[in-house]
């Protein structure tokens, strides 16, 4: 005779206990998003040269604080200015400085932030390092790529075709080394086998081919199995690079756009700091 009251009060007393895990958790959630809209995002696009040391930077970083989280990604040098200029991202990395081209299209609002040395290597595969080549001069390498010197032989290797490998045009790596070696940013490089996005995958190539030459940042050239060889008869070590003795030695910069926000401010002075040019020296690079 009672047994359906009790029934309804249990309902209504479970409904009641429904209503405020739902309110607790509606507040819980509320909490977390607030939180997370305070955190700021700093997003940082361009040079696959800059990328692994700026990568770890960015770790590093995130950790030591909870104010702001740093996105990094590739795409080349020509990639981080143009993102930095039309807004897609908050800081450009560079291994080469903005070209005039570039203020032409995007004015010139670039703020330029020098963070470490680098130089670029002429690396070969195993076989060919092995075989002799350990040395080539600034016309042997330009041969090369202007399609003129097709075997090994003729620089005393193996009888073996050379293929040669590059970057894609916007790579600041591909410029630097066209202005140095062929005598022009914008120079035709006829006996290009392969071209590539990254260093990456230029030292993939070198690796798994045993006829390749490519040139790519020297924290790339230094592990793996390929042969750094010299160039003009310069070893690109420490001293020769710091010294800039080695020719293809560069500075690799971040660029802001407009001035440099506290954000991006907070970022860079890290990477400047002990900690970052500490990374920067690991990873290959010589601090400023």
């Amino acid at each position: 005779m009672f047994s359906k009251p009790r029934c309804v009060n249990g309902s209504a007393k479970s409904e009641t206990n429904l209503l405020l895990i739902v309110i607790c958790l509606l507040l819980l959630t509320a909490g977390c998003v607030e939180k997370g809209a305070e955190k700021e995002s700093l997003v940082i696009t361009g040079s696959t040269t800059v990328l692994p040391a700026i990568e770890r930077a960015a770790e590093v970083f995130n950790l030591m604080q909870e104010e702001i989280t740093v996105q990094v990604s590739s795409g080349g040098s020509g990639r981080g200015i143009q993102d930095v200029a039309t807004g897609l991202a908050d800081i450009g990395m560079a291994s080469r400085k903005v070209k005039t081209s570039e203020v032409d299209i995007f004015g010139d609002g670039f703020v330029e932030h020098l963070i470490c040395y680098d130089a670029i290597g002429i690396a070969v595969s195993k076989d060919i390092y092995d075989a002799g080549v350990t040395s080539l001069s600034t016309e042997d390498i330009a041969g090369i790529y202007r399609g003129e010197t097709t075997n090994w032989m003729e620089l005393g290797g193996p009888d073996m075709p050379i293929l040669s490998v590059a970057r894609i045009p916007g790579s600041g790596t591909r410029d630097t080394f066209n202005e140095v070696i062929m005598g022009s940013t914008r120079a035709e490089a006829e006996g290009v086998g392969v071209n590539t996005m990254e260093n990456a995958e230029i030292k993939t190539l070198l690796v798994q081919s045993n006829k390749a030459i490519g040139y790519l940042g020297l924290g790339y050239a230094k592990t793996g199995k390929i042969g750094l060889v010299e160039l003009d008869g310069v070893y690109p070590s420490l001293e020769n690079v710091t010294s800039r003795n080695y020719k293809l030695s560069r500075p690799l910069y971040l660029y802001t756009w407009n001035g440099t926000s506290e954000t991006e401010a907070k970022f860079i002075d890290f990477v400047l700091g002990d900690e970052g040019q500490t990374i920067m020296d690991e990873e290959g690079f010589i601090p400023v």
